[in-house]
């Protein structure tokens, strides 16, 4: 089932990403008091009109939705929307007069998205304009639906979710989608969509299955060109969490995104993850079962990041697994955590036409304590470089209960580089391979890892120890290479798991007793 519901998801990214093109040029116009979708599950819609719209009125909706049951959105397609291929739907283009706010000089617009293909669940889209409530209406005469035949009196379908553009810029570029659940992606500037976020996961990788919430109506209130941001709420829901979210959008060439939301359980949820973000990682250089590719290397991130409460900088590789790998990092207050694509040069990729060099890293920086809990690390099989099969939050020690509101913040960058970086060694490239004269796939394995800095051609470098550990097995053969001219040291040990079907490495480089380095970890499995 996971596998399978990646493959889904990354195939609605695929959508998204792969048609930016052809849906960048338009969407519906807004329209008071626009009717929901014939079948729509009713939900706490704010009343259009008047005014004095603020976040509270959100909040009070998902508090009052909180206490009834969860009443999944209704809304049958009408053919032909209802079988629609992934072509089909990357066609469809909305006509450049319909973009909302795009003849206004306000800095962004928006560009509401139509149900169809895989994106079947209805997003109820406000516009927020001096206090007012504007709901989005569907219209048909507002896309050219290439060779479908809709009548122009075709049922209003509404929205799966939308795409923003920043105005700023010439041409418009785009900056941000929010589409499918609770699903969104930013860029920074000159970036291609890579990583995706989610408002809320729950229990992920659970052999009870998991809980996919999602966004049922979003207020987007009208921007100012004095100030370089966009701010939008939005209406959480599933079986077990309603939520009230407010994210505040900047930008530029690192994307900014806050995001608050409080939260309120139908019923006890233990497994939740909050700033959750997964992508693809199909093809690298430490695993290399799929290794019959043209393209030496296929991924949107290399690694996880980690800035602990402890002040302690970790790296983890992400691989494409031969078996289903669920990590814990166990911290209290983390500094920050990210999976973050460092690799910008297409060298390293040889991909013309997906360009993985070009993907945004998303950095997330909690704001205010989160307490005890763990940065957990979901990596799953996979056959195909669609599926997202690389999944990381934060999942936090307390429960969410009934009757307990829960407040969160934290803030995304969506970057080339994160904005805070480890005064140390970095780890760089990590590869792995059998030791000679074992079998291809035997027990014995040997690693290299990279460390990059400057420092390594320093004359006067102090005396480094790579000090190594294995929660099982032994660790053998530890060997350093300097290569001064490049900056990199890298370090070499073989590892013998006879006997063990895993154990958890770990490596520093020390000057002394002090670390030189980030610390890089690894799960060897057989």
């Amino acid at each position: 089932m996971l596998q399978r519901r990646d493959f889904l998801k990354a195939t609605v990214g695929g959508v998204a990403a792969g048609s930016t093109a052809a849906l960048s040029n338009g969407s519906a116009r807004a329209q008071a008091a626009a009717p929901k979708p014939a079948g729509a599950a009713p939900g706490p819609t704010l009343p259009a009109g008047g005014s004095g719209f603020d976040s509270s009125q959100v909040e009070e909706a998902a508090r009052s939705l909180a206490k009834r049951p969860f009443a999944p959105p209704s809304a049958p397609l009408p053919a032909p929307f209802s079988h629609l291929d992934h072509d089909q739907y990357a066609r469809i283009r909305n006509q450049p007069q319909s973009r909302v706010w795009g003849a206004e000089n306000v800095g962004f617009a928006l560009e509401p998205l139509p149900r169809g293909f895989l994106f079947a669940s209805p997003m109820t889209i406000n516009v927020v304009e001096n206090g007012a409530v504007r709901a989005l209406a569907f219209k048909p005469s507002d896309f050219d639906f290439g060779a479908l035949e809709v009548a122009a009196d075709a049922p209003n379908i509404g929205f799966s979710g939308f795409r923003i553009l920043n105005t700023h810029s010439t041409p418009a570029a785009e900056v941000a989608l929010f589409q499918g659940a609770s699903f969104f992606r930013a860029l920074a500037t000159g970036q291609r969509f890579g990583v995706t976020a989610r408002g809320l996961s729950i229990r992920t990788a659970d052999p009870r299955g998991e809980e996919f919430p999602i966004f049922r109506e979003v207020w987007i209130e009208k921007p100012s060109l004095a100030v370089n941001a966009l701010t939008i709420h939005a209406l959480l829901d599933s079986q077990s969490v309603t939520g009230a979210y407010r994210f505040t959008l900047r930008p530029g060439d690192m994307t900014i995104i806050d995001a608050e939301c409080v939260l309120f359980a139908r019923t006890l949820v233990e497994n939740f993850g909050l700033a959750t973000m997964t992508g693809a990682h199909f093809l690298g250089a430490i695993e290399r079962r799929t290794a019959d590719d043209v393209r030496p290397r296929v991924y949107d991130f290399s690694g996880l990041q980690m800035f602990t409460g402890r002040r302690e900088w970790l790296w983890r590789p992400v691989s494409n697994r031969d078996t289903l790998q669920i990590s814990s990092f166990l911290d209290e207050n983390p500094v920050g955590f990210g999976l973050l694509q460092p690799d910008r040069d297409f060298e390293r990729f040889l991909d013309d036409q997906r360009h993985w060099e070009l993907r945004p890293s998303l950095w997330i920086e909690p704001i205010g304590d989160w307490g005890p809990g763990a940065v957990t690390l979901i990596e799953i099989p996979s056959q195909s470089e669609v599926n997202q099969n690389a999944i990381a939050f934060w999942r936090p020690n307390s429960a969410l209960r009934p009757g307990v509101p829960s407040r969160f913040a934290y803030r995304q960058f969506w970057c080339w580089t994160p904005p805070q970086q480890p005064k140390l060694a970095r780890v760089g490239v990590t590869r792995s391979g059998r030791v000679p004269g074992t079998p291809e796939r035997g027990l014995k394995r040997r690693f290299l890892v990279e460390f990059s800095d400057v420092a390594f051609a320093d004359p006067h470098l102090p005396e480094l120890k790579a000090h190594v550990t294995a929660s099982t097995g032994s660790i053998m053969a530890v060997k350093t290479f300097l290569s001064p001219g490049l900056k990199s040291l890298r370090v070499v040990f073989d590892m013998d798991g006879s006997g063990q079907t895993a154990s958890e490495l770990r490596l520093v480089l020390q000057a002394g007793d002090k670390p030189f380095s980030e610390t890089w970890l690894y799960r060897w499995t057989i």
